[in-house]
């Protein structure tokens, strides 16, 4: 009698082990479903590179406001920012249909579409906050790395 409560018991402790590492897989994954470093570089991405409402005379302020430096691990003014003017999914699209992977780096699309853009030029600073910046609008294809899909690295834009 005690053996078969014994046995119950590890029969649950191991239904429960195998639950818990379920969850753990399933939680892993983000609300996007995408493991943890791509959706740590993907919302990187979006704070680095994509703004709606950009235009080139917020380039100060917004660069200030997202704390975007030459690396993410310095104070120093980046020299150029591109800001993507659009929302996530139209940017995510390049990786899932609205681009074309190019054939010297599997991991880079361009847009088959144009997108406004605002590049933001390093004018006077060398480390954050006192970077100072010139805004310029243009219309370009955009360049991105993808990963599972989604975009993590703006790479270029090339002018249409």
């Amino acid at each position: 009698m005690l053996y078969d409560v014994a046995h119950q018991v590890m029969g649950i402790h191991q239904s429960t082990v195998i639950v818990l590492l379920v969850l753990c897989a399933f939680f892993s994954l983000s609300i996007y479903g995408q493991p943890a470093e791509v959706r740590r570089r993907y919302e990187h991405f979006l704070t680095q590179h994509v703004y709606g409402a950009m235009t080139e005379q917020r380039c100060d302020r917004v660069i200030r406001e997202r704390r975007i430096t030459q690396s993410e691990t310095s104070n120093n003014c980046k020299e150029v920012n591109t800001f993507i003017q659009a929302n996530s999914n139209e940017v995510r699209a390049v990786c899932t249909g609205g681009g074309t992977r190019l054939p010297e780096n599997r991991d880079l699309y361009i847009s088959e579409n144009g997108f406004p853009v605002v590049m933001c030029t390093l004018r006077s600073g060398g480390r954050r906050p006192n970077c100072n910046y010139r805004g310029g609008t243009s219309f370009r294809k955009i360049v991105v790395a993808c990963e599972g899909g989604w975009p993590v690295h703006y790479q270029e834009g090339v002018i249409v």
